[in-house]
């Protein structure tokens, strides 16, 4: 059975890929023009099928010597000697491959380079290996491509940067002298940004950030997978099953949750065509938004390496850990600053994007996963949480709908009786906290919930309720006059109009001793809205 995956291949394969022929062509011209350059991109984000999809596309014109670091043991790295050995095993076996058996000088030089890793009589040095391959390169009929993959295995340690040293060194010979050449590009793949490794002179020496890659170019191409690549992937699977799904819109919405990550959007694939197919009971059914949903629900449940990698570095950057939070929880805007360290590591582990110089997470997936993470906190500390698993949950559901105005009567109520009046010191998060708290326990197990970044400021919040397949949008601020409320109100007007829905909600924390608090429906054009008051 044919099953997901995230890139394509040049090979025949029975997973159903997004094709990314653009993506290999661009990379492929920065080879051509004997680029240096390092993919860095989050765990799980294609890298390495990238790497074999460009192997394939460039073979024809290039020697492609693709070296897997994560092969390597902790002795090759240990000292210099080792590394060589395994380097030029490495490197000569993957050329032997590839040349033709006519290439007799470029064989004699392969040969030659192969014979110093097998004389235990000498120590080898980086020197000597560049030596060699220097030769190889001279006799050789096509130009060499070098790729090390997972270089991650090495980041931690003065021998690599050594190695980034050498590579450096014969590039700028090559910028004086066209003649003078080891690779035509060397291309490193992994999540570490080797342009910012650290490496000290000395045991005993101040660790510096001192990393010998400033001669690469910088990596720009979007590997995040794309609306139209998700759909074409999708158009492949339609034509097998036959589900009836609408493709166009189910690619829309994977990417609107995952921003094209390459792991979620496979994940949720995945999920939705096993899972969730065998719950509904056939495939027709489920490549619906109640499909989409029951994934997407079943995703944030997991326990995956890409969530507990996420959580552990939360853990390991505690100022940003709290700086996330209160983007979530209270609408802060954070300043994107390339020279934070907090900021550089968690986007260079996928988890933050720059949004025109403001820090975003980089997708609802991890939004959502985050509010839970950060609401559980909570939950054992807050009356409204404890108050609410008492609830019938039943009685906030009517003909496989969610009914809102009930979970807006029921939230109002139970924080009067639990929090008492509003007290001026009280602000936008501690509503938005509170009433998270309440709804989850009700939509838990069946529904998601997330936060509309768009929304989500000091002003003005928009949580978005996903449930059996229906959507509800619920706009959470506090009472700032009638002037500022009927603007409120024009908002998740449009907000409707955008995602075509006919019914929308609102609930203002108003300190007004006048105020009448309870929930009253009122008509703004031919949108109806449910306006609750606390």
């Amino acid at each position: 059975m044919k099953k997901f995956n995230t890139t394509a291949v040049c090979i025949p394969s029975k997973h159903y890929m997004v094709d990314i022929t653009d993506r290999v062509a661009k990379i492929k011209e920065m080879v051509d023009e004997g680029e240096y350059f390092a993919i860095n991109r989050a765990r799980q984000y294609g890298k390495t099928t990238t790497l074999s999809a460009l192997e394939c596309a460039i073979s024809e014109e290039y020697y492609v010597v693709s070296i897997d670091f994560q092969d390597y043991g902790a002795e090759s790295f240990h000292k210099e000697d080792s590394f060589c050995r395994d380097f030029i095993d490495d490197f000569c076996g993957l050329l032997f491959n590839q040349f033709a058996s006519d290439t007799v000088e470029m064989r004699d030089a392969v040969r030659e380079l192969a014979a110093l890793s097998e004389n235990d009589d000498r120590t080898l040095r980086l020197f000597t290996m560049f030596k060699g391959i220097k030769r190889v390169w001279d006799a050789s009929d096509k130009p060499i491509v070098l790729i090390i993959d997972e270089v991650d295995s090495a980041t931690n340690n003065q021998l690599f940067i050594d190695f980034l040293a050498a590579l450096r060194s014969h590039y700028l010979k090559r910028q004086k002298d066209p003649k003078y050449n080891t690779f035509r590009s060397v291309i490193l793949s992994g999540v570490t940004d080797v342009k910012h490794l650290k490496s000290k002179i000395r045991e005993e020496a101040d660790v510096k950030e001192n990393s010998p890659w400033n001669i690469a170019t910088d990596f720009t191409i979007d590997m995040s997978l794309s609306e139209t690549g998700i759909k074409g992937m999708l158009d492949e699977y339609e034509k097998d099953h036959r589900s009836g799904m609408d493709t166009a819109a189910v690619a829309k919405q994977i990417r609107e949750y995952t921003n094209g990550y390459p792991f979620l959007v496979s994940r949720i694939c995945e999920l939705i065509d096993t899972d969730v197919a065998e719950e509904f009971g056939d495939k027709k059914s489920v490549w619906t938004n109640q499909g989409l949903d029951e994934a997407v629900k079943l995703l944030l449940s997991e326990d995956n390496t890409l969530f507990r990698a996420l959580t552990k570095n939360l853990n390991n950057y505690p100022e940003l850990k709290a700086a996330i939070k209160s983007i979530l929880m209270e609408g802060v805007k954070l300043t994107y600053n390339p020279d934070q360290n907090d900021i550089v590591q968690m986007k260079m582990l996928g988890f933050i994007r720059n949004d025109r110089n403001v820090v975003r997470i980089d997708n609802r997936i991890f939004e959502t996963r985050l509010y839970n993470l950060f609401l559980s906190d909570e939950e054992l500390k807050s009356d409204i949480f404890v108050n609410t698993g008492d609830l019938n949950k039943n009685a906030f559901i009517e003909d496989g709908r969610l009914n809102v105005r009930k979970v807006l009567e029921g939230f109002i109520s139970t924080y009067h009786e639990v929090c008492g009046p509003l007290e001026e010191k009280f602000k936008e998060k501690d509503g938005r906290e509170q009433f998270l708290l309440y709804l989850k326990p009700i939509i838990n197990g069946i529904g998601n919930y997330y936060i509309e970044a768009q929304t989500r400021d000091q002003r003005r919040t928009d949580v978005i309720i996903d449930y059996l397949g229906k959507r509800y949008i619920i706009e959470l601020k506090i009472w700032r006059g009638d002037r500022y409320h009927a603007d409120g109100e024009r908002q998740i007007s449009e907000y409707l109009e955008y995602f075509g829905l006919g019914t929308g909600y609102m609930l203002s924390f108003n300190f007004n001793k006048s105020k009448e608090p309870g929930v009253k429906q009122v008509h703004i054009g031919d949108k109806i809205l449910y306006e609750g008051v606390v």
